[in-house]
């Protein structure tokens, strides 16, 4: 049994205040950099996350324009931003490699209004996933980091095309479909990127699940994927060698007894980089919740549900895996949470205000 914890509005703000943040310099050396996109503001924050888990405003960059997903370079040296508000498009960004800081290289069209993007391994590929289009993008990388337009391919999908990611060992593209309670299964060509359906091409959830996000189990034998619309998280047997997945089994998202009017809202999911512990964020109930990993046999067990930001859509843990950021929509703020790397607990340390609807998280070390 899980340890429930409640999730009554307001208890995270009671609990710690938050603090605004000014901007500050970088000291000098190695650091670790949060990038956090405010959609409603239109603005992506740069922040410093130092050693005790607080966090400094680097720079504060305007799109122009709705900015929801976003995706760095396997290299580091690039960071791609999804515009929302028509034209749909992306904006490819270098990173400054003592700073973190942002420079504006191009905006480009996108195929549709993009949920989500990723980057092959290499770097020299753009996913996309539109959940309004029911469709898939492929966009070329050029040498000098900017996506180009227009897309090598768009491939129709089923019902809300909600994430897109390659395997780990760059050779096989899966994408959710929401509204179909499928994954998505490809091949991928790394050297002209061309996709194509896999044998099976999909592979299903439960009827009216939802899948959403997933993420790859470090050894690439497990995959574990949130659903949206039931409150669930599934786990995957992975064939890397077909690059097919199994249905394995289905824990819950929510604290014991969680019962709302509302529609479920499970969302976001990432994995301590030691494989150890998985954490999912559920936006109705306001609730990060933490499993412990069975690296052998891929099983989860629930620990705990801690309340956090209100409706948390975005979240992500940092290289070393000795923090959590979370963001929250509905709250406009941000809370960091220490990972206790033997318990997997979360401890909240500091909550900071951000820009309207804060939404995605992304964590780097410099070098």
């Amino acid at each position: 049994m899980s340890k429930q914890i409640s999730s009554t509005p307001g208890r995270l703000a009671a609990a710690i205040a938050a603090s605004a943040l000014t901007l500050a310099a970088i000291p000098a050396g190695a650091a670790t950099i949060a990038y956090v996109s405010n959609a409603d503001s239109q603005d992506i924050y740069v922040l410093q996350l130092n050693g005790d888990g607080s966090v400094n405003l680097v720079d504060k960059v305007d799109t122009g324009s709705t900015v929801m997903p976003l995706a760095i370079s396997p290299d580091h040296r690039f960071l791609y931003a999804s515009l929302r508000g028509q034209p749909y498009s992306v904006t490819s960004y270098a990173i400054d490699q003592a700073s973190g800081k942002l420079t504006s290289l191009a905006t480009v069209p996108l195929a549709d209004n993009m949920a989500n993007i990723a980057t092959d391994k290499n770097g020299k590929y753009l996913f996309a996933a539109s959940y309004t289009g029911h469709r898939i993008s492929v966009n070329t990388i050029g040498a000098d980091g900017t996506v180009q337009a227009p897309a090598l391919a768009v491939i129709p999908t089923g019902k809300n095309a909600h994430s897109v990611q390659v395997d780990p060992d760059n050779r096989f593209l899966f994408a959710s479909n929401l509204g179909s309670d499928v994954i998505l299964q490809f091949r991928f060509d790394a050297a002209t990127g061309k996709v194509v359906p896999n044998d099976p091409p999909s592979v299903a959830t439960k009827a009216g699940a939802g899948p959403r996000h997933f993420v790859f189990a470090n050894d690439k034998r497990f995959v574990y994927s949130t659903n949206e619309l039931d409150g669930t998280v599934n786990t995957y047997a992975y064939d890397a060698k077909a690059g097919t997945l199994k249905l394995e089994a289905t824990d819950s998202a929510l604290p014991d007894g969680f019962k709302s009017s509302e529609q479920l809202a499970t969302a976001d999911l990432h994995l301590t980089p030691d494989g150890r512990f998985l954490y999912a964020s559920e936006r109705t109930s306001s609730t990060l919740t933490s499993y412990r990993v069975d690296t052998a046999s891929g099983k989860l067990t629930r620990l705990a549900n801690l309340p956090t930001e209100a409706q948390p859509r975005g979240f992500n843990i940092d290289p070393q895996g000795r923090f959590l950021l979370a963001v929250g929509q509905k709250s406009n703020a941000l809370t960091s949470y220490a990972i206790d790397r033997t318990s997997g607990a979360l401890k909240p340390l500091f909550r900071y205000t951000l820009g309207r609807n804060p939404n995605w998280v992304e964590i780097i070390d410099l070098p």
